[in-house]
């Protein structure tokens, strides 16, 4: 009856389905029990006694007649509701322990949460992309129970100071939008000076309250942050208190101290973390290496050097010794130029993604191909620069998928026999292969070969070949037209009328 629909590399499931028929019998007895509460704009009137979760789709209701006090979990979807629903911060939620306004279509005001420190019981709070309150929840330290705490995306340069104060915290998801409308100094330094020139008038009568709003929202933005060009967002002294934290994201290492830096690690239970390091100090770079190896419980890092103009180093990180054991996904947006001496200890990384690395060719691959359990490699924006990405004999045991996007300089993809022995996908966008895939035929689990979004691939008809004869029949798509990719010879296909285009049938049945 339950089934999965998302399953991940390692074979994890992620999302699961449900039966028609199981589905119908559970929104059923939900709404007989009176456990879930579905409030849409057709919906007239709501006359129940006592509801634990609340879900709205619309803003239009003519009378709703609940009692609020036994609400447990309110989801909102679109528009803002209209009276006679209470604000979301209202004493009448004060059993709440779920808000989740992610999926809003309207920005919230500083209205909305001036009381959130009411409701005790909340548990999990996501005010995703939503938030104009730049000193962020001044009250948010009286929500001891928190445990997730989601402002991604939001109006917000530096968390308060009242964070540390949330003890159960095991979540906390945060970063800077990077919209700085009218105020854009950096791509529209005329128009900036023009409206700040006019910024007394949006306090008359002739702007509305939704736009001063957002003015105001993108000026104090601009000015607190300095125009910076990254996500992240500074934290507060004393984030080491929080000794339950497993999730951490975005870290802002420029705007952040280095006291602060230091605190992280003492992070005992952090799993994950994601920082951005454009601009910091290399005395800051030297302390996050060092709190780096104190986190042995860590297991998802992310390190992005890039801006809205350009793109830091990670050359930096050759200054760790001893990476944390347990590191399963790494993500590293910067130039490193060469790998870092600990990457041949990655014994239990999984998935790796490198963008803007500028590796060169021969040791790259050569410590790569040594990991026992990486399982996907994403090679992103110029993270290789070499001509050939060859996977040399017995390297890549367990890789089971290769992605690669826009390496300006690659001329050619070579596997030899005995490599990757579990590969099953190749994608390649924006890559211009002169030389082509050479050696898919080496490959008995692959099932999947995608060239798309520009990527050129020259010898096809070899490639065609390899794959028609190929045991495991392997599915062959190709985005692009047919004559940049030598397509001459593959029968049926209409790549220019669709986006993605296979083998025809009876020649694979034929291979």
């Amino acid at each position: 009856m339950i089934q999965p629909s998302a399953v991940n590399i390692e074979g994890v499931v992620k999302k699961c389905r449900v039966h028609d028929i199981m589905r119908d019998i559970m929104v059923s007895v939900s709404r007989e029990q009176n456990f879930v509460l579905l409030i849409k704009d057709n919906v007239t009137s709501v006359e129940e006694e006592t509801i634990r979760h609340v879900a709205f789709h619309g803003n239009q209701f003519s009378e709703i007649c609940l009692d609020w006090s036994s609400v447990r979990s309110v989801s909102v979807f679109g528009d803002r509701p209209m009276e006679p629903v209470p604000s979301f911060c209202s004493p009448q939620l004060r059993m709440l322990r779920v808000l989740d306004l992610e999926d809003v279509k309207f920005r919230l005001t500083q209205k909305d949460v001036k009381n959130i420190g009411l409701l005790h019981h909340m548990k999990y709070l996501n005010i995703a992309g939503g938030s104009y309150d730049f000193a962020l929840l001044r009250s948010i330290g009286k929500l001891k129970c928190l445990q997730t705490l989601d402002m991604r995306e939001a109006n917000i340069s530096a968390l308060t100071t009242a964070i540390v104060e949330l003890r159960n915290l095991r979540s906390l998801r945060c970063s800077k939008r990077l919209d700085y409308g009218y105020f854009n100094l950096i791509d529209n330094p005329k128009g900036c000076l023009t409206i700040t020139m006019c910024f007394p008038m949006i306090f008359t009568t002739l702007v509305g309250f939704s736009d001063r709003a957002n003015l105001i929202a993108e000026i104090q933005m601009a000015c607190s942050t300095r125009w910076s060009d990254t996500k992240g967002v500074r934290l507060p002294r004393g984030i080491k208190s929080l000794k339950k934290l497993q999730i951490l994201e975005v870290v802002d290492m420029k705007g952040t101290s280095r006291e602060v830096i230091e605190e992280l690690g003492e992070l005992s239970q952090l799993r994950k973390l994601s920082v951005t390091s454009k601009g910091a100090s290399e005395n800051k770079y030297k302390i996050f290496c060092a709190a780096i190896e104190k986190l042995s419980s860590l297991q998802s890092l992310y390190v992005d050097a890039e801006g809205s103009s350009d793109v830091g180093t990670l050359e930096w990180l050759d200054s760790i010794c001893s990476p944390p054991p347990l590191i399963r996904n790494l993500k590293l947006n910067g130039s490193l130029l060469d790998l870092p001496k600990w990457f041949g200890n990655l014994k239990q990384l999984v998935k790796m993604h490198l963008s803007r690395s500028r590796l060169k060719e021969g040791k790259t691959m050569e410590v790569l191909g040594t990991l026992p359990n990486l399982m996907l490699l994403r090679l992103y924006r110029n993270a290789y620069v070499g001509e050939k990405l060859v996977f040399r004999r017995e390297a890549f045991p367990n890789l089971k998928e290769i992605d690669i996007y826009f390496l300006k300089q690659l001329r050619e993809m070579r596997f030899e026999e005995g490599t990757a022995p579990q590969m099953g996908s190749i994608e390649i966008y924006g890559c211009r292969l002169k030389s082509g895939i050479v050696g898919t035929k080496h490959l008995p689990r692959l099932k999947t070969i995608a060239v798309q979004d520009g990527g050129d691939v020259a010898n096809f008809d070899l490639l065609r070949a390899e794959v028609v004869a190929h045991p495991n029949h392997p599915l062959l798509q190709v985005s692009k037209d047919r004559g940049h990719n030598d397509l001459g010879g593959i029968e049926g296909s209409n790549v220019a009328a669709e986006a993605t285009e296979s083998l025809p049938d009876d020649e694979v049945d034929g291979s």
